[in-house]
């Protein structure tokens, strides 16, 4: 039997049972480092992409905690937004699912206030929730947190970006000192460092440089210095020179989202801007879009493409260098996954070259550079998404399957499976993506006929 095996690991016959049903043979590195610790009651701060397990790696410890008879809140995950939130409670249900009386409840803004008080009402062992709804809960103490074992700040980094800190520092306050804390990190900055050391005690770090090693294999870096007035002739010029079936354009702020976005479909390249100014639906359909084809550019802020993971992205382009280097090191990491090449292109102005030598220090390899007129360009270049993406105003709450929508649409609607992408069903509306082609065929249809037997509406997303 192999180390990094499940198996090796003293875990309940009933958390073994899980993890073989869904599949689970091998502790991947960022699990291998720190389950062990976790199960010996030790605070960790694991610094750990998305995608690398660590969503398993603090499940299984917290849920070797849980004392199912006693109907008190032991373990609470922070997560930062309500999609990380309900990921992680999906997560951590599979993983209970072969464990008796384990109950989870998520407690995330943008849902109704009652229910949750009733579910607390009925006891909760597991409590996963975004700090503002659990801060809300502990102020009208509908949330008592007496006989919490472990904490969990999942994806820390972003919670502090997000100016989640006082709400953090207020719901630690509620907490017994003797639990055992869990942070885990994309990035490790300074304010990381110092939440680590007022809330843990002796924390152990886990870090997994998996990024670093992938991208030097798989990724091609390119820098380009250009004067200031060159930036959005040199971002067309990147386009119209790889011309990418996709990219990710980063930028510092919200406003250089927007302007950029603009810019891009002003030269018919279909690109979406997120950043937090967006409301919670808005977010929904960007990430949608861009997830199912219907857009191809997204342009956003490191807080805003948080989580964002796309198995085949062509190209990653910083408009603007961030300042921290393993900042750089995450944004890129997005691209050259699956066993695909991938490329990184950063657009560099002169004030902002001597973020380039913290790159080269961190990476510990020279960045190469080129110039604005190395780029060949093809002016008659565009970027036009291939599918588009229609939303209907019914979801889980209406009782509405992927197979219903697929159904409808393969059926009276006549189109053929091929024409249609991929489906997503959120709490009150979905998305369904479809080719160009058959949009009208599509819309005709949902405009008259039946889903489940009613009518439902639907519309284009622009």
């Amino acid at each position: 039997m192999s180390t990094t095996d499940f198996a090796a690991l003293p875990l309940s016959p009933a958390q073994l049972e899980a993890l073989a049903a869904l599949g689970y043979e091998h502790m991947t590195p960022v699990q291998a480092q720190s389950i062990p610790l976790l199960l010996q009651g030790k605070d960790v701060i694991a610094r750990a992409r998305t995608g690398s397990g660590k969503t398993a790696a603090f499940g299984i410890g917290l849920l070797q905690t849980i004392n199912p008879r006693f109907f008190g809140v032991q373990a609470l995950v922070l997560c930062p937004t309500r999609e990380l939130a309900e990921q992680v409670s999906g997560e951590l249900r599979r993983l209970a699912s072969r464990m008796a009386n384990i109950k989870l409840v998520t407690l995330c803004g943008g849902k109704p206030f009652g229910p949750q008080v009733g579910s607390l009402e009925h006891g909760a062992h597991i409590v996963v929730g975004t700090p503002g709804r659990i801060q809300d809960h502990l102020g009208r103490d509908t949330l008592k947190l007496d006989g919490l074992k472990v904490l969990v700040l999942d994806e820390a980094d972003r919670m502090l970006d997000m100016g989640f800190a006082d709400s953090m520092e207020a719901i630690v306050a509620k907490t017994p000192r003797s639990r055992q804390t869990l942070l885990f990190s994309a990035t490790y900055p300074e304010n990381i460092r110092k939440m680590s050391a007022s809330i843990q005690r002796q924390p152990s770090m886990v870090t997994v440089d998996e990024e670093v090693a992938h991208k030097e294999e798989v990724i091609e870096q390119l820098f380009y210095e250009v004067q200031k007035h060159e930036r959005h002739t040199t971002l067309l010029a990147l386009f119209e020179h790889y011309t990418p079936a996709n990219a990710v354009v980063f930028c510092n702020t919200k406003k250089q989202c927007d302007e950029v976005a603009s810019v891009l479909r002003d030269y018919d390249i279909e690109a979406r801007a997120i950043h937090g100014d967006l409301d919670q639906r808005e977010r929904d359909q960007v990430l949608v879009q861009f997830a199912n084809n219907s857009c191809p550019v997204l342009v956003a802020t490191d807080v805003a493409a948080r989580g964002l993971d796309i198995k085949s992205l062509a190209m990653v382009i910083n408009y603007e260098l961030p300042r921290d280097p393993e900042v750089y090191v995450h944004r890129i990491g997005r691209t050259g996954r699956a066993g695909e090449t991938g490329l990184a292109m950063s657009i560099v102005i002169p004030s902002e070259t001597h973020r380039i030598s913290k790159i080269e220090e961190f990476q510990s390899q020279p960045c190469a550079c080129d110039t604005l007129p190395s780029l060949d360009r093809n002016p008659n270049y565009e970027l036009m998404a291939p599918m588009v993406t229609i939303q209907l105003d019914a979801g889980r709450k209406q009782k509405l399957r992927p197979g219903d929508i697929l159904g409808a649409l393969t059926g009276d609607a006549g189109l053929e499976g091929s024409q249609i992408g991929k489906i997503a069903i959120f709490d009150q509306w979905s998305f369904v993506a479809i080719e160009r082609a058959a949009l009208r065929q599509a819309m005709n249809y949902l405009a008259n006929g039946k889903i489940k037997g009613r009518s439902i509406r639907a519309r284009k997303i622009r």
